[in-house]
This record gives C-alpha cells, sequence and structure tokens, in this order.
C-alpha cells in the first residue's frame, strides 16, 4: 500500500469540477470549523473562496503566529550538479539545454561552504539536477561527511532514492528531503517528463513512502505551479500530505509553492498562477495544516515575498544561486532558473526584522533527533 493506491481512485476532471462547484456556502462552513478535512481545502482554494481572501489571511496569520510565533527561517541552496539525464520540458536543467555542465568536487564545495557561512547559515539545502552516474548515493553522502560539522540542518533536493540509501544518508545527518511531483496528472505527465527517470511517475510518487519508512524526520513535497491547474494540483498535493501525515506520524513536513520562472529552455506556464491567487493557496494550506511548514524561495520577488511574511510562510530561502559553484565563482552560465528576489541574506533578514518578526538562521540541531531515536 502507497499513496499510488490511494491517487489512482480519484479523477483529475471530476476532481477539477468538483473544486470549481464549491458555493460561498461551502466556503463558509469550511472557516467556521476548528480542524478542516480534505473537502474544506478543496471549497479554500475554489473560486468561491476569492471574496474571503481577508478573512482567510488574518485566520492565517493568527494559526502560524500561534504554531511558529512571529518568525522566518532562512536557508541556502547549495547547487552541486547541473548535469541531468532527464528531458523536463520547463527545467533549465534539461540534459537537451545547451548550457555549460559541471559538479562540484569536494575541494569546490568547501570553497562554497566557506562563502555561504560568511552569510551566517545554519541550514541548507543540496540541490542536484538527477544523473545518477554522475552525482548518486555515495557522492551525497560524502558531502554530508564534508560539511555536516558546517550546519545544524542538512536537507536535499536530488533525484529519488531507494529507502536504504536515505537511512545510510540519515546516519550520516540528513534530516529533511524535498521531493516535488511536479505534478499528481498522471495523463500529463508523461508530456513534461518525456523521458529520463523522472518519467516514472509512480516512482517518484511512491519516494515520500520510502522517506517515511526511511525515518527521515522531515519531508518536503510541491507540486511546480504552473504546469496543470494549480487548484487540482494543489488539493491532490494537499491529499498526499493528508495522507503521509496519518502513515507516517513521526515525520515533520513541509510544503514549498515554487512558481514556474524564466530559464535558458524560455517554457512558459500552461495554467499560470496570480499573486493574489497564490496568497489565497498559502492561507488554505495554513487552515488545512496549521503545524506545516510553508517555504517561498527567492523564485518569487521582493514585493510579494515581504507581503507573504505576516500570512502563513515559515521560511524563507535568500541571496540563493542556482548554478554550481555560484557562491565562491559566480558567472550566471550555468544556472537552473532566474531568480527574481536578489537581495542579499542581511537584506532580506532586515526585512524580516522591519515587520516585526525575526529571522531565524537555526531552529534545529541533529542531537534532537538522536534524542526521539534513544526514547523509543
Amino acid at each position: 500500500m502507497s499513496f499510488y493506491d490511494e491517487l489512482i481512485r480519484h479523477d483529475w476532471q471530476a476532481t477539477s469540477d468538483s473544486i470549481v462547484a464549491k458555493t460561498e456556502s461551502d466556503v463558509r462552513g469550511a472557516l467556521a470549523k476548528e480542524r478542516l478535512g480534505l473537502d474544506d481545502f478543496k471549497a479554500l482554494i475554489s473560486p468561491a473562496a476569492a471574496p474571503f481572501l481577508e478573512e482567510m489571511a488574518q485566520r492565517s496569520m493568527q494559526l502560524t503566529q500561534k504554531r511558529f510565533g512571529k518568525t522566518i527561517q532562512l536557508y541556502i541552496p547549495l547547487y552541486l550538479s547541473n548535469y541531468c539525464t532527464n528531458g523536463c520540458v520547463y527545467c533549465g536543467f534539461n540534459c537537451k539545454t545547451a548550457i555549460g555542465r559541471k559538479k562540484l568536487n569536494m575541494e569546490e564545495i568547501r570553497q562554497e561552504i566557506e562563502a555561504i557561512k560568511k552569510l551566517g547559515y545554519s541550514h541548507i539545502l543540496l540541490v542536484s539536477g538527477e544523473a545518477p552516474q554522475v552525482a548518486d548515493a555515495d557522492y551525497f553522502l560524502k558531502v554530508l561527511r564534508e560539511i555536516g560539522d558546517d550546519f545544524s540542518q542538512l536537507a536535499i533536493e536530488v533525484q529519488p532514492l531507494q529507502q536504504h540509501e536515505y537511512e545510510k544518508l540519515a546516519a550520516a545527518g540528513l534530516n529533511f528531503v524535498c521531493i516535488y511531483q511536479e505534478t499528481y496528472n498522471r495523463e500529463k505527465y508523461g508530456e513534461y517528463h518525456p523521458f529520463g527517470s523522472k518519467a516514472d511517475f509512480r516512482y517518484r510518487l511512491e519516494t515520500p513512502d520510502r522517506l517515511g519508512r526511511a525515518r527521515i524526520h522531515k519531508i518536503g513535497l510541491a507540486c511546480l505551479l504552473g504546469l496543470e491547474d494549480w487548484r487540482t494540483d494543489s488539493f491532490f498535493t494537499a491529499m498526499h500530505l493528508h495522507y503521509l501525515e496519518k502513515t507516517y506520524w513521526r515525520t515533520r513536513y513541509s510544503i514549498s509553492l515554487p512558481r514556474l520562472q524564466p530559464h535558458a529552455g524560455g517554457y512558459e506556464a500552461n495554467h499560470p498562477i496570480n499573486d493574489r491567487q497564490m496568497v489565497q493557496l498559502i492561507c488554505a494550506y495554513r487552515l488545512f495544516a496549521p503545524e506545516m511548514e510553508i517555504s517561498i524561495s527567492t523564485r518569487e520577488g521582493r514585493r510579494f515575498r515581504d507581503n507573504v511574511v505576516r500570512l502563513g510562510a515559515t521560511s524563507f530561502s535568500a541571496g540563493s544561486s542556482t548554478e554550481p559553484g555560484g557562491y565562491a565563482n559566480p558567472g550566471g552560465e550555468l544556472e537552473q532558473f532566474t531568480i527574481d528576489d536578489d537581495r542579499s541574506p542581511a537584506e532580506v533578514a532586515e526585512m524580516i526584522r522591519a515587520q516585526g518578526y525575526e529571522p531565524v538562521w537555526k531552529d534545529w540541531d541533529s542531537i534532537m533527533t538522536a534524542g526521539a531515536e534513544e526514547k523509543e
């Protein structure tokens, strides 16, 4: 049993129709509840909820402050490699895209770490294109061992791995894995992922199950907003989260809201989502899952990020580079996509403080996980 068995019981178009059919009465009913179900989430992301955005924003702000305080956690991505064997039509790392390719060696990684540590970071996200013959689990293990003493939280966003590989990485200090399904539309998935290992919809979909069984401390989910109808994809993301929370209850969860951005391949979003709809989605996620972390990256512009500090977000990236080696030796020709918010980490931290919130550089240490495991 996995989430795949749950998903195939739902028809994409019927789900889309049921979201659009939600009424003002359904939205009022959802807002009147303390604990929301998936049908309530449908109501809050429906067109009928648009006039209720201010009320949703107020509820979202209150719930976020109650659970997380007035804080925003800061993290930074480190791109290890942009080699990729996939043909994802929307991605700048697509193997057919004519960009320079690079995989960092340990000396280059150490240079990147020295540059990143000067910015004040204690949480790092290691990112790689999906090319196992170039960057495999053994390479990630070596990197984790190299930088483990430099950071309190180690996260990865790389190709899906096997359960035993996640277990080995967890033993080396890995505590957070981001794995994005991109779209839950099984009929259209192949159009966006025509070849490569990422073309296997089911294997990717079942990766969070393997992570849960490997006892990874935190799992990050997302769909790529702009590929398919954002409401339907977000509903299935919420359904996936609901399944995981029931099945792997020891695990923490995070949702990201990546929107398609310009890149070297020039792919345009099929189903764009505007800023007001993004705010509606953030608030709906918060009301549905008050304990869940919500991450907003530098894909988004400064004005949007400034406005959502109070509305439900809990973590921001800042000062990001999407090219391997981009912190110590910036060049720009190897990047995955264009960064929209190009402010420095210090500038983003100051913006957060100006809104009465505290930028948090460290809220986790591996010793916390070790303590929990010893009690079991």
